[in-house]
């Protein structure tokens, strides 16, 4: 179990007080991106006239992923606390927003995100917030894909007063690699979070997208083994035309990983299944953005 003070302490450089609260047991740091001397531009308002306006930081610049149980929390609960204590520590909020209010997918995809698996953010299901205090800078995303909650901190610090954070004692740390490669070998599948595709297209996005890398490294480690790509959809529109959409954007995978990453055409097919298997409600706008997947199926020679 984490304690909720040592992450804040991560957050912060300076001393925070003890809190009684805890994160969920097996909540685990997924990545640290750390550049002595970098560069960041720290969005300070909502995607507008075609772009996400930034403030340009130069610095120590740490890019540090979580993966929480988030339960049934929203993404609201699990930004307050961490916004209290950075407000406690005399940050001042730049900008804050919701996925909707924050410009949604053109927000999303224009400012930075760590890659998946080491970040996961729902188009529709995230909370951004950027702050600043005496020449330091920082950023929080927060999102879920339930039952799990994904936090994103970056942080730049002036080079010559940049202290270095204390240490954080964590459980079991996850590589790049895990939460993909771990569900598709122990579930017999996977979904591909980092792909993107415009509401009713079918062109994969330009990427690169770390998911296809590792599923293109997986085969070529096991030559027995074959994948099938299944596109999924919401429930909106009728089922033929959900089955045209998912099948044509399992086949644009397909083709990337073919034209890319030289994966041999027997090995990977494609398959749409429109929505036919939703891993949640459609009820909300929050839950037909999950349903709007492609999964990798592994398939045994």
């Amino acid at each position: 179990m984490i304690r909720y003070a040592a992450l804040c302490l991560l957050f912060l450089s300076a001393p925070v007080a003890a809190q009684d609260m805890t994160l969920p047991v097996g909540s685990r740091q997924l990545s640290d991106r750390t550049s002595p001397l970098d560069s960041y531009d720290l969005p300070t308002g909502p995607f507008a006239d075609g772009r996400v306006p930034a403030r340009a930081m130069e610095g120590r610049v740490e890019r540090i992923t979580w993966r929480l149980q988030a339960g049934s929390s929203t993404t609201l609960q699990l930004l307050a606390p961490l916004r209290s204590q950075i407000v406690a520590q005399g940050f001042e909020i730049l900008f804050e927003c919701a996925a909707r209010t924050c410009g949604g997918f053109d927000f999303r995809f224009g400012t930075e995100v760590v890659p998946t698996p080491d970040m996961y953010v729902a188009i529709q299901d995230y909370r951004f917030l950027s702050a600043a205090r005496d020449g330091e800078a920082l950023s929080l995303l927060v999102s879920r894909n339930p039952p799990d909650g994904y936090v994103q901190m970056i942080r730049v610090s002036p080079v010559d007063t940049v202290t270095p954070p204390p240490p954080l004692v964590i459980e079991e740390p996850v590589t790049r690699s895990d939460d993909l490669l771990s569900g598709l070998t122990q579930d017999g599948h996977a979904i591909l979070a980092d792909l993107h595709f415009r509401t009713g297209e079918i062109t994969l996005g330009d990427g690169p997208f770390a998911s296809l890398e590792l599923l293109a490294d997986f085969l070529k480690d096991n030559p027995d083994m074959r994948l099938a790509l299944v596109g999924n959809t919401d429930d909106t529109g009728g089922l033929e035309a959900n089955i045209s959409v998912s099948t044509g954007r399992a086949q644009a995978v397909r083709a990337r990983l073919i034209e890319k990453y030289g994966v041999a055409a027997d090995r990977v097919e494609a398959r749409g299944i429109g929505y036919l298997a939703p891993i949640t409600s459609n009820a909300t706008p929050e839950g037909r953005d999950l349903n709007r997947r492609v999964e990798a199926v592994l398939l045994v020679n």
